[in-house]
């Protein structure tokens, strides 16, 4: 089936420190050039499989490609999801990450849908969930909220 729409490709965090979500995504396993140096602070971005890209851009050059941008206070964005080789891959992530300092917002757990599932946080509050592959014989129902 031909699909004349939009495709996403990009997806862009504004972070308030450059150095620290570098830190954050590098440990999580993202392979962040350092690019340009008078850019640093303020640019990075990483190619990702599939053909996406994660870009991380400093407040400071938000406001120029879009000077509208006001981040609006409690909104939530949902999560940035990453998958993981193994079930136990993610127990070890969630453990290198949240001995690293990062907040753990939810623990490994055998998530419903038969993945393996974390979620913690980068160091602007992001979330960040770790997914493992789907195994169909750990899916179980559940009740909607």
């Amino acid at each position: 089936m031909k699909h004349d729409g939009p495709v996403f490709d990009q997806f862009n965090l504004v972070v308030s420190n450059m150095d620290a979500s570098v830190a954050f995504y590098r440990r999580l396993g993202l392979p962040i050039p350092d690019g340009p140096p008078e850019w640093q602070q303020h640019h990075r971005s990483i190619d990702l499989p599939g053909g996406a890209r994660l870009d991380l851009d400093s407040v400071a050059f938000a406001r120029i490609w879009n000077r509208g941008w006001n981040p609006v206070p409690g909104a939530s964005m949902g999560l940035l999801g990453f998958s993981v080789a193994t079930r136990d891959a993610v127990d070890a992530l969630y453990e290198e990450l949240t001995a690293a300092g990062y907040a753990g917002q939810q623990p490994p757990f055998d998530a419903f849908w038969g993945a393996r599932y974390a979620v913690v946080s980068d160091p602007d509050g992001y979330a960040v969930g770790l997914m493992s592959p789907i195994d169909p014989a750990s899916r179980r129902d559940v009740t909607p909220p």
